[in-house]
């Protein structure tokens, strides 16, 4: 199977994210429109930051696009790295957004504009609608890619986002105690940090080509020894090209009169059947063949 047959864990929950992105950004329309019906700055401020995350969004379903696109001469691989590089953008958006959230709050918490409480509750209490759809829309494929995890976190800060919303527009409307905005903002922006963070350091576990999660390396070598004709095994290594693809390479030392095509076959059929293994390389090579200069891990 070569790599462009291989089906991302992301491409399989490609519409469920189209359809997010289009509700995502008819709700951001409709802030807008809102916040400028109600010269409400808190409306327009959080469609500011609904702008981002639909842009993150659309960002994540391009990727998946790319990452369909057949392999070539120039990339043997694929476009598979490029929902990485999308989960990446988008830890970076979010980090983006906390920040500047932090910052708006303690802005605000100096000198506290006035809100329009009513129509903020309006509209946060339709976000929040739409933001539980996009959510339990978005969940299983969260567990499955790194790209669609980003894609859930962009959701989620706005779920947050809203609730925070919601709870101090009633504040707000029933107390004029106008505090209760920028304290439930500082809240939403520390909660997303350390989600954002993971999300970061997974993406880039992978960009450095780092051992996948759900791989253990020494259960497979240890397999691998114990194939009947298998003298050796070194340099073997394992890394992700993309959430769930994950490939692996080793080079296999033959016992004296084993057969090659039976232990490269055996080999190949324990790899990839019994781990998490979407594409192997295996070198077979006779006792006491060496590779100058070649570390052998």
């Amino acid at each position: 199977m070569s790599q462009s047959d291989v089906q991302t864990p992301a491409g399989r929950h490609q519409r469920r994210l189209a359809i997010v992105f289009a509700l995502t950004g008819l709700y951001l329309v409709a802030e807008v429109v809102g916040g400028l019906l109600t010269n409400s700055l808190a409306l327009l401020a959080d469609a500011g930051h609904m702008l981002t995350d639909v842009a993150g969004l659309g960002l994540a379903l391009l990727a998946i696009r790319f990452a369909e696109r057949p392999a070539s001469p120039e990339r043997t691989y694929g476009y598979h790295r490029v929902e990485i590089l999308a989960a990446l953008t988008n830890a970076v958006v979010l980090f983006g957004i906390s920040f500047y959230i932090l910052y708006e709050a303690y802005r605000r918490l100096l000198d506290p504009p006035e809100v329009a409480s009513g129509w903020m509750l309006l509209v946060a209490a339709i976000g929040l609608a739409v933001n539980l759809v996009g959510m339990h829309l978005l969940h299983a494929g969260s567990s499955e890619s790194l790209n669609m995890r980003g894609a859930y976190f962009e959701v989620l800060s706005d779920m947050l986002t809203s609730i925070g919303v919601i709870v101090a527009s009633v504040v707000m409307w029933a107390t004029g105690w106008y505090y209760a905005d920028p304290l439930f903002s500082a809240g939403i922006g520390l909660f997303i940090l350390p989600r954002t963070w993971k999300l970061m350091s997974d993406a880039v576990h992978v960009l450095l080509e780092g051992t996948p999660s759900d791989v253990n390396l020494p259960a497979i070598r240890e397999a691998i020894e114990g194939v009947t004709g298998v003298s050796g095994v070194h340099d073997l290594h394992a890394w992700s090209l993309t959430s769930g693809v994950n490939a692996l390479s080793v080079h296999v030392v033959l016992a004296e009169k084993a057969d090659f095509g039976a232990v490269l076959t055996a080999v190949h059929r324990l790899v990839t059947s019994d781990f998490p293994i979407a594409h192997t390389t295996v070198q077979v090579e006779p006792s006491g063949f060496e590779e100058q200069g070649q570390p052998h891990p």
